[in-house]
């Protein structure tokens, strides 16, 4: 014992406190949050509840209203031939005198379609169909091949590269126009339906179209079978 009356080598030390009021609260905050955690994952782990899924998600609505049935048409076409075509288009709208910068539009699209070449059967006139005496040949006059409407393939087109000033661009932010590509669709079918037309499909369509014939009508048992088309 020391001589002041103290048991020798004990000191008295302040006992240790735990955080303060406010500190103590925000760990149990904190410690209840990690805990809800780890319960939610463990749960959906275990399949115990569905799964929670992201609240701000991207939803689509399809709010498109049922197809309407216009008119029905028979067809009595043989599609003789096809072709594919791309064609590129580079197509500017601006104002002279105006800076580009300003009020300028420039696309630059690269647009796929097909044509079909035809014969129509249903305008095959009559007496167009003429027998020999014997039986052994027949001769056939059919219309002249046609081209059918260009069909551009927006899956297989898209633009490339596309300019617009800034007047423009402020337009679109005010009303916008939803058919803005539409002279560029439109130019891309025209350039289309030339090149067909200078592409020998018409052509190739005749040819494919008399093999046909001649094949079906020898098996009818012709041995001689001529097919000519008549001027469009």
């Amino acid at each position: 014992m020391s001589p002041d009356g103290e048991p020798d080598g004990q000191v008295d030390r302040p006992a240790p406190q735990g955080p303060s009021g406010p500190a103590r609260g925000l760990l149990l905050v904190l410690g209840a949050a990690a805990l809800a955690v780890v319960v939610l994952l463990g749960t959906q782990v275990a399949g115990v509840f569905p799964d929670f899924r992201n609240p701000f998600r991207k939803e689509q609505a399809d709010r498109s209203q049922p197809p309407l049935l216009k008119s029905i048409q028979d067809l009595s076409r043989y599609v003789a031939a096809e072709g594919n075509f791309q064609v590129v288009v580079d197509l500017q709208n601006d104002r002279k005198n105006v800076p580009e910068f300003l009020l300028n539009e420039r696309t630059l699209f690269v647009g796929a379609g097909s044509v079909e070449a035809y014969v129509d059967f249903g305008k095959i006139a009559e007496g167009a169909i003429a027998v020999s005496a014997d039986g052994k040949s027949v001769e056939v006059k059919l219309p002249a091949p046609q081209l059918a409407q260009t069909n551009l393939d927006l899956e297989k087109s898209y633009v490339v590269a596309q300019q617009r000033g800034l007047i423009n661009r402020l337009n679109d932010l005010v009303k916008g126009d939803p058919n803005r590509q539409q002279q560029v669709y439109k130019l891309a079918e025209d350039r289309i339906t030339a090149a067909a037309r200078d592409s020998g499909l018409s052509a190739r369509a005749e040819e494919n179209t008399r093999k046909m014939l001649e094949g079906l009508l020898r098996s009818l048992g012709y041995e001689k079978v001529t097919v000519t088309y008549t001027a469009p």
